[in-house]
Parts: C-alpha cells; structure tokens; sequence
C-alpha cells in the first residue's frame, strides 16, 4: 500500500499545472491540492505524507487521484445525501482543517495558526439528509454558506458551533435551506453558536426547534437581508446574549413555548462592551405570533430600540401565576427591562390574552417618530385566594398591585415622552388603560387617538401637553388622568371621558393638584372636568352642561371670529346613565353632560358664544374654578 501510494504521488508530482488538482481521500474526506501550488510533497516514515503542510498517514488514505476538480481556496464543500455526506477540503486551507464523517453528521475541528494569512474559511454546504448534522469547532472567525441545504438531526442539534468567534449564515441568493433538530436531546438549540451569529445573503432558512430554542447564539445575534423564518420552539424563537440587531431582511416566528427574541446580558456583572441587551430593528420585516402564557414577542434585558422596518407582534395568551416571584405576569408584544424608544418604522402590536399588552418597559417610553398601532383584547387576570382569574371582573381597588395584571397598550414604569409620529391605541376589556408611565408623562408633538375601557391616558405624577394633536376616549373612565399637575401648554386636544365621576380632564385635586392651561386648544367631554384652582394657570376657559355627539362640531365664537372648532370623532359614545365605580356620582351632569373649552384669545369675564351642532350657547370665560378644581 505504502509502495503504490509513493508511486501515484510520484506520478503527481510530474503533471503539468493543466491538471488541476491531486485529491487525497481519507473516507468521504476529500483534500484537494492544486497542482500548480504544491510545490514539493514529503515522505516520513513516522509522520507519513505532507502536503502543503498537512500531514496524511499511508493508513487513513483511502484513495489518491488527479482530476479537474476546482475547490475554491479557503473553502469546504459539504454535500449530504439520504445516507451519508461528503467533505472537500481545499489544498491551502487543509492544514487547519480536520473533519469526520459518521453517516450524515459531519463533525470539523478548525484551527488557527498564529500569523495565519490564508483568511477566514468558508463552508459552503448543500443536499439533504433526514439524519445529518453539521458541527464545527474552533477559534477562527468563519462563513457558513447554506446552498440549499434541508438537515434534520436525529443525535441533537442540527448545526453546533462551539466557536467562540463571528459566525456568518449566509443564505445564498435564491436557495431554501431548512434545519431541523431531534426531539428530546441535550442541545439548547436547533442552530446553536458558542460565538455570534450574523445571519445574511438574499435566499432564506427556515428553522425548527423540537427541544429548547430554535436558533441560540452566546453572544449577538445580526440579521440583513436573508428570510429567516422559525416555525416552532418548545423555548424562545431566537435567543441570544449581547444584542440582537435587524437592518433589513425578514424575520418570521411562530409556534413556539416562550419569548419570540429574548436577548439577556451575556454576563450580568463583567460586561462587555457589546453586553448591551438591547434589541435593535433598523429596517426590515418582523412578523412574530406569540401563543405561550406570559411571553413577549421582543424581550430585552436592556432596551428595545426601533429606527426602521414593519413589525406585527400578535400575542395571544393568558397571563400566569409566578409562585416563585409571588406575583402575576402577562404577555407583552414589546417588553423591555430598560426604554423603549421607537423613532421610526411602523408597529402594529394586538394582544388578545387576559393582561396582556403592547408594549410594556421597566424604563422610559420614547417617541419621535414612525408609526405605532396597538390594540389589546382581553380583560384583567387576577390570582385570588389561590385561584386564577382569566378575566377577572371584581373590583380591583381590593387587590394588591402583584395579584393582577391589567392590559395596556402602552405601560412604562418610567417616563413617558412622545415628540412626534403616530400613535394609535385601542383597548375594549375590562380594566384596560390605553398609555400609562408610572412616572412623567409629555407629549410635545405628533398624533396620539386612544380610545380605551379604562383610562385613555394616565400618568402616577404630572401631566405634560405641550404640542400635537392628541384624540383620547374613555368608555369608563377619564380621558385625560394625572395624579400631579395636569398642564396644558400647546398642541390641539380632544379628551372624553365616562359619565359622572369621570372626566375629559382630571387632575389630582384630592391631593390638592391642578390643572393648568398656559396655551394649546382643547375640547374636554364628560361627566365633570378638573378645573384650574391656582394662578399658574393663566389661560381663561368656559364650560357649560351639554352633550356631545359623534359627527357633530363643537366651535367657540367671539362675535363672528372663530377662536377653536373641534370636530366629535365617530369613534365616541356618549354614556347615558350614571357612573357604577367605586365613589358613586357627583354634581355635573350624566352622560358626557359637561363641555369645556380652553384656548388663546380667551379673556376672563368676557362672553363668547358656543355652538354644539346646530344649537348655541352663550358662555362666561373664567381663569379659575373652585378651590377643588372641579366646577361643582
């Protein structure tokens, strides 16, 4: 054997560069040489072969021959079959490369030499088994390139890499490739990276995770251009420490048991530079379904930052009972432990489950610009007395904060800011508030409609309407809630709330807070109105007892001067009976039976006429109400 792989070598070493490469085949393992580049090949009897520094024992060569093939440099051609794969090794990068092949599961161990210049090895990697894998190790960066590739594992993973360095996933242009791993295993995902992942190319991976994850990357996670689509995940979607960021390209997921992207900090206390938690979508497409109780459609450990793309995020369950934690929690298409900043893109969140909500952050809610749409669907979910309530209807003022969760559409235990784009928010079930900040909440610019069951808009300290054109209903509640200040400095506002008690406005009179007109047209309907108590506000304002109605333009008049039309939107409906919560009914009217408008031009003691449809009415302007702040 020896005596006649000596010989075939000889006899490859005398052709002409024409012949374009001398293949060694250990097994399905295949290095290629490139004649013109081998330059001399060496005997030992101890270490066997060498061949541009890779070094081959007579007993594992299998077969030597010279044919035309062409493996690019710095590239590894894996073909699989029904039964079986094969490996090619191109000649300048087989020195770093060792692979193994049992059936269809390939195994390769990538090393890198100091001073190495050959670059990063590509693995280009097509055919389909239903009984292969792909596992590579190592500590060099790398490109996997997936040429129509369809692998399902039946061992564990379907692709391991446990390389801690950039892994690129390059989808080629036009290629579907799928993978799949086996059910009951060890691995944390279908598509595991020890390092990061940045997922690319113009064709698209479908990937489907029947243990935990589906796709799970140590550090972050990148997506351009390429169609990722994850079909199913007893865990998260995609699960990654670091960061995940999304330029362009699309991103589907659906069927799985927990968060759609879940990004935590790689190390909670020696952080990295890139140990951002924070999830980032510039551009592309994001289309998330979320069915397990109490998960998210994006969940951050950091921040949750959009700038670009289209995301629908559509959550469906129920919330849940955390023994551990002794408390409730609830599904949130956007959830985020730091800010939530939107500043371009358009968002359409709907979350349907008991609790849940469009988007909910321990930090700031932020935003400039793009378009946001949020509606949410169901009711209150309460743990009471050791039973679970999947849309409660008692009352919740006797319930601790940690026994309930109630829907929002947009809910922030930080300040809330909005300083331009669109916003749209709806919510029909029980206990639902539209945008709530546990703390300041400014709208300097922009468009704002919420229409919601319970508060529209509601802030635990003061309220700040500097600009915009802000469009608020309550069915059952206020339109407008600051438990501070209330201050309405600019922008255009229409504010509607229930009957008596609620109101359009309500500031924190108990607590001997006001509101406070400095500028800005607004229009507030209900069953009262907060009215200014102090000389901080110095904007006059008139109300009279009236009810509105959808369609219907409400003006105030100055002689034939015209100072602020608002037109009633179709989406309000006036209540005809009086309050039922909790503190029962005051002076004022029912039904949505208080009319008040503030805007410049107005001055106290003077009378302005005030048209409701097709009637008028003669009105006092004045700077203050009551000591209350209430008109009754």
């Amino acid at each position: 054997m020896k005596k006649s792989l000596i010989l075939a070598l000889a006899c490859a070493l005398g052709l002409t560069a024409a012949a374009r490469s001398l293949n060694v085949a250990v097994g399905p393992v295949v290095y290629s040489f490139p004649a013109a580049e081998m330059g001399e090949a060496l005997y030992n009897s101890a270490t066997g072969f060498t061949i541009m520094e890779r070094d081959f024992k007579p007993e594992d060569i299998t077969a030597m021959y010279v044919d035309e093939s062409d493996v690019e440099p710095g590239t590894v051609v894996v073909s699989y079959s029904a039964t079986g794969a094969a490996v090619s090794v191109a000649g300048n990068v087989a020195r770093l490369v060792d692979a193994t092949v049992d059936g269809a599961h390939v195994a390769i161990v990538q090393s890198a030499e100091t001073g190495d210049d050959t670059g990063e090895i590509t693995y280009s990697l097509s055919g389909a088994s239903s009984d292969g894998s792909f596992a590579l190790d190592g500590s060099y960066k790398a490109t996997i390139e997936l040429r129509g590739l369809d692998l399902t594992s039946t061992r564990g993973a379907a692709m391991n890499i446990n390389n801690g360095k950039r892994i690129a996933i390059s989808a080629k242009s036009g290629t579907v490739n799928t993978l799949a791993d086996a059910a009951g295993g060890s691995q944390k995902a279908a598509l595991y990276c020890k390092g990061h992942l940045e997922f690319k190319g113009k064709g698209s991976l479908t990937v489907a995770g029947h243990t935990a994850h589906a796709i799970s990357a140590k550090e972050y996670v990148e997506l351009k251009n390429l169609s990722l689509t994850i079909t199913s995940a007893i865990k998260d979607g995609i699960n990654c420490g670091q960061y995940y960021l999304q330029e362009s390209g699309s991103l589907a997921i659906s069927g799985i048991g927990g968060d759609g992207v879940q990004v935590d900090f790689k190390d909670a206390e020696n952080r990295e530079p890139e140990d951002t938690g924070i999830i980032t979508i510039a551009g592309g497409s994001v289309d998330i379904d979320i069915t397990a109780d109490a998960c998210k459609g994006l969940k951050a450990e950091g921040d949750v930052l959009v700038s670009g793309g289209n995301i629908v995020i559509t959550t469906s369950a129920k919330g849940v009972w955390d023994a551990e934690k002794a408390k409730t929690k609830a599904s949130a298409c956007i959830g985020a432990d730091g800010k939530v900043e939107i500043s371009g893109g358009t968002l359409t969140l709907s979350a349907g489950g008991s609790g849940g909500k469009g988007v909910s952050c321990d930090g700031n809610f932020v935003m400039s610009d793009g378009t946001l749409e949020v509606s949410t669907m169901g009711g209150v979910y309460a743990y009471v007395n050791g039973r679970e309530y999947d849309g409660y209807t008692g009352n919740l003022d006797n319930l601790a904060s940690d026994a309930k969760s109630s829907p929002k559409g947009v809910k922030a235990d930080g300040d809330v800011l909005i300083d331009g784009g669109s916003i749209r928010v709806f919510t029909t079930g029980n206990g639902a508030e539209g945008i709530e900040s546990k703390s300041t909440l400014t709208i300097s610019d922009g468009i704002v409609f919420v229409k919601a069951y319970e508060d529209a808009i509601n802030s635990s300290s003061h309220m700040y309407i500097r600009g915009g054109e802000i469009t608020v209903i309550s069915t059952n509640n206020d339109g407008l809630d600051s438990n501070g200040n209330l201050y309405i400095e600019g922008g255009t506002t229409m504010a509607f709330g229930g009957s008596s008690p609620e109101c359009g406005i309500d500031a924190n009179t108990e607590q001997g807070y006001s509101v406070i007109f400095t500028g800005g047209k607004l229009l507030a309907v209900g069953g009262g109105n907060s009215t200014p108590s102090g000389t901080a506000s110095t904007q006059a304002y008139v109300s009279t007892s009236a009810t509105a109605t959808s369609g219907t333009v409400i003006a105030l008049r100055s002689g034939s001067e015209e100072l602020a039309s608002f037109t009633v939107p179709e989406e309000y409906k006036a209540s005809t009976s009086g309050s039922t919560r909790p503190g029962g009914n005051r002076p004022g009217g029912m039904g949505g039976s208080q009319i008040l408008i503030t805007c410049p031009g107005l001055t106290s003691g003077q009378s302005y006429t005030l048209t409701n449809g097709s009637s008028s009415t003669s009105v006092t302007a004045t700077q203050r109400g009551s000591s209350s702040g209430r008109p009754w």
